[in-house]
């Protein structure tokens, strides 16, 4: 509620208020785009929580539709362009490879907002929204590096985009900090979502040795590897994945996008809506920690439950120096947090991390 009375609150001080609905408007038709099916157990099942909290939260004053299984590329393009011809007056876009499709159907249709999420790129009616999914790594890679038996930890990546690296890195720094005998292995996907690819993956990083899978993929098929092999634990992924609990999934960083998109139809409905730009974590509430389980040592769970609390207060960065890139050269001196704009371009590991970022 906190997050919501926030958003609200800088969202109407960006312009005056006009009646319930903007002129002419019978109600809100809201529109999302989904790179997954909204059964995935993770991502997009998230974003689809938080269009029916839309619908929760206006009732007849909202029409919200959505298509799911949304190519990134030309077939984005397509769908949004159908979207925007069936009368929709807010658009959210929600994976990072919308992000050019998104500003190529804003400039054929000004009068439609659109929101894109994960991306950095906005026009007069393109919002850009994001979480700190770093600051939820984290909390994930000290559990992490204090559960392993191997000292190996398996992490799926997707795509390697400044979203993901930063998630590896957080993880990795803090497992470091936890077990200075952990080590990493990084395993690339090239897919959001894939349960056949993501099972794949965490497969080959137990054979290697892992024994703690962490993964920025959407579906719940690294925690189903996990529990077969035994003796691995996982961790959920965007959605809570509780189904996995207590054992394997140990935890779980959880997307809420509830309050955001309930602000920003309101926006909409009440003449209000401009271009911004949002980005918030564990404190806004934009960001969820899972229930960290009775499969985590207790005094594990209170060190992991203090990191969170630090990180929501705004007490502790995770990235905070002295840290160095992987060639060694210094990247943040003691002290030194890194700011947003080095994050939001990160395309490189910490030190301590093997094997290349791939083009």
């Amino acid at each position: 509620m906190k997050m919501l009375k926030s958003i609200l609150a800088a969202t109407l001080a960006l312009g005056v208020a006009s009646p319930a609905l903007a002129e002419g408007m019978d109600k809100v038709k809201a529109g999302f785009i989904y790179v997954g099916p909204i059964g995935d157990g993770g991502w997009t099942h998230e974003h689809n929580q938080g269009r029916l909290a839309v619908e929760a939260e206006f009732g007849d004053k909202v029409e919200t539709f959505f298509q799911e299984n949304v190519p990134e590329g030309a077939d984005a393009e397509r769908a949004l362009t159908q979207m925007a011809l069936s009368g929709a007056n807010i658009i959210f876009t929600t994976s990072f490879g919308y992000m050019d499709p998104t500003l190529n159907v804003a400039a054929k249709f000004p009068d439609v907002k659109f929101e894109h999420a994960t991306g950095f790129k906005r026009a007069d009616n393109v919002s850009t929204y994001s979480a700190r999914f770093y600051e939820g790594r984290a909390v994930q890679g000290l559990i992490a590096a204090k559960m392993t038996k191997t000292n190996k930890v398996g992490y799926i990546g997707s795509f390697p985009i400044p979203e993901v690296i930063r998630g590896i890195n957080a993880a990795y720094i803090h497992a470091k900090k936890a077990n200075p005998n952990v080590e990493f292995s990084v395993v690339w996907a090239y897919t959001w979502f894939d349960p056949a690819k993501e099972a794949d993956a965490a497969t080959a990083l137990i054979e290697q040795g892992a024994d703690v899978i962490l993964q920025h993929t959407d579906s719940t098929a690294p925690c189903a590897a996990a529990e077969k092999a035994g003796n691995v634990i996982c961790f959920g992924q965007a959605s809570d994945m509780a189904e996995y609990a207590p054992s394997p999934r140990v935890s779980s960083i959880i997307d809420n996008w509830s309050p955001y998109y309930i602000a920003r139809v309101k926006a909409v409905m009440d003449g209000t809506w401009t271009s911004t730009d949002t980005w918030d974590g564990i404190g806004p509430g934009m960001v969820g920690i899972g229930e960290i389980t009775d499969a985590v040592p207790a005094d594990v769970k209170a060190e992991a439950e203090a990191l969170k609390d630090m990180i929501a207060s705004g007490a502790y960065h995770p990235f905070t120096g002295p840290l160095n890139k992987q060639d060694g050269s210094v990247w943040l001196k003691d002290g030194e947090t890194a700011d947003d704009g080095t994050l939001a371009g990160l395309n490189f590991y910490v030190e301590g991390i093997t094997g290349d970022i791939p083009n």
